[in-house]
């Protein structure tokens, strides 16, 4: 008699049928999604914008718009191209069959006629003066530079808001003082806002290289295999005009103003240089903006924003550790090494164009911006919630202030008729006593009391509260910041003014 297989047995074997079943569903509904590695700066950090425009939907779509606006050029200038043709590639410029192009690529080992061969399927009346005169830089090279315009379009209103937030923070915090720091050392008084301030003006650099940057992009335009147009001068039988005509044509349909005047077969790498250099620069700022608010952070005087159920750690239940500037920190750091593709990629053209750009360029480019979107987005997040504590400032203050306050007290008993030199070895006196106290002894600063105690220091007993006000040693940090504001930031902010008070969704 065969042995009955017990009830839990049998539920136990049903629950892993089901298992196995959800599984076998999954994998059904994401492929191979999990058994390949995705980029964490796509799919866990950017904004979908900025995705996108780095996505082979965009890339290969702008290819076939860069074909339509041959074909209408070329029709427009009198070469043999119909209006059906030209009205049959835009019916089919967005539908494009993915699993075609790729088979095509697999046989032909060619990206772009790859592409042509596919569009061509879709489009047989067109088909035969699809890519007529271009190169492979045509589609490549003027589809790289628009992404790279349109990935400037995509961060400076995300740099302006950063400022803007920033720039609200340190009007704010303004003339709250807190102590300054050199070498990590407490120094004299500045503000918090003053400090937001230092942080602001490199922002504001970065700002106007990032522009300057975007409107000096240029098209490739209509150039040929190397730049000299020969194939373009053939098809209009020697008439220069229209060869001139043309590329002028393709590049103001593209949306630019200018195209490069020559290139070999690619524009030249030194704008990819230009335009990185200016992505690394400004994670160069972000990384010291982030760094001292983890500086800060440790001390307890301001902290990035934390949510309710958010943990730190753990293991140690306590902790809120500055997540945002960390990851801000982290990623500036890959956008900087970043640069180094474009530096050496630019130096090892040969002539005309060498193809090893491409393979490194598919990855730098696009990583470049995504990086830069992301931190520009966290940072975001950080300077609308950022986290004051004037209390634990002031406690810091209180701490070191009489060490400060020292020569302002010299001063004082000056005006009050006392002897510069005899009060100078007074508070040398005191004040390495007081130092005694506090590092050997771990006790508190106690200087004041020790002058207060000192019957030399009588004459101005009745004045210290007001000498050691820490607003009397903050300079004109206020009127610094309110200036700067006015004549530098706010300015600067205004070609945004329209995208100013957009909200992120920050994927933490």
């Amino acid at each position: 008699m065969p042995t009955a297989v017990k009830p839990h047995r049998r539920r136990r074997g049903e629950a892993c049928c089901l298992r196995l079943a959800i599984h076998m569903s999954v994998m059904d509904t994401f492929g191979d999604e999990f058994n390949k590695y995705r980029s964490p700066l796509v799919s866990r950090y950017a904004s979908k914008e900025m995705a996108y425009n780095f996505s082979d939907r965009k890339k290969f779509t702008t290819w076939r718009k860069l074909w339509i606006y041959l074909a209408k050029a070329e029709k427009a200038l009198g070469l043999p191209v119909t209006e059906a043709q030209v009205a049959e590639m835009e019916s089919h410029a967005e539908d494009i069959d993915f699993a075609m192009a790729a088979e095509e690529e697999s046989k032909l080992r060619h990206d772009v006629m790859a592409h042509v061969h596919t569009f061509a399927h879709c489009c047989p009346t067109a088909a035969p003066i699809i890519h007529l005169g271009a190169t492979s830089c045509y589609v490549g090279d003027n589809t790289d530079l628009i992404m790279l315009r349109d990935g400037f379009d995509i961060l400076l209103p995300k740099l302006a808001r950063v400022i803007d937030r920033l720039s609200n923070f340190a009007e704010k915090y303004a003339g709250l003082p807190t102590l300054g720091f050199t070498h990590y050392q407490p120094a004299q008084l500045t503000t918090v806002g003053k400090r937001a301030c230092l942080w602001l003006q490199d922002l504001a650099m970065d700002m106007r290289n990032l522009q300057r940057a975007r409107e000096d992009l240029r098209f490739r335009g209509v150039k040929g295999t190397t730049g000299t147009q020969a194939s373009f001068l053939q098809l209009f039988q020697g008439d220069h005009d229209k060869v001139e005509d043309l590329d002028r044509m393709v590049t103001e349909m593209a949306g630019f103003k200018k195209a490069y005047m020559v290139t070999g077969q690619t524009y030249s790498r030194k704008v990819d240089i230009d335009c990185l250099s200016h992505l690394a620069s400004m994670g160069a700022t972000i990384h010291k903006i982030c760094t001292d608010i983890r500086l800060l952070a440790n001390l307890k005087e301001i902290e990035e924003p934390f949510e309710k159920e958010q943990i730190g750690s753990s293991a140690m239940p306590y902790k809120r550790n500055p997540m945002r500037c960390e990851r801000c920190c982290s990623l500036a750091r890959h956008l900087i090494a970043l640069l180094a593709d474009p530096l050496q990629t630019a130096s090892v053209q040969w002539l005309e164009r060498t193809l090893d750009d491409s393979a490194n360029r598919r990855i730098s480019l696009p990583e470049s911006f995504l990086t830069a979107d992301i931190i520009l987005s966290t940072l975001q997040n950080i300077t609308e919630g950022l986290v004051v504590y004037p209390k634990v400032i002031e406690r810091h203050i209180l701490h070191e202030l009489p060490f400060m306050a020292t020569e302002n007290i010299i001063m004082a008993m000056v005006k009050a008729g006392g002897n510069r030199q005899d009060c100078h070895e007074k508070i040398r006196v005191l004040s390495q006593q007081a130092a005694t106290v506090v590092k050997h002894e771990g006790g508190d600063n106690d200087l004041l009391a020790r002058v207060q105690a000192d019957p030399y220091f009588a004459p101005i007993l009745g004045h210290l509260d007001n000498i050691l006000d820490p607003k009397t040693f903050i300079g004109r940090a206020p009127q610094q910041v309110a200036r700067f504001l006015s004549e530098e930031v706010r300015p600067l902010l205004e070609p945004y003014k329209a995208e100013i008070d957009v909200k992120i969704e920050l994927e933490l």
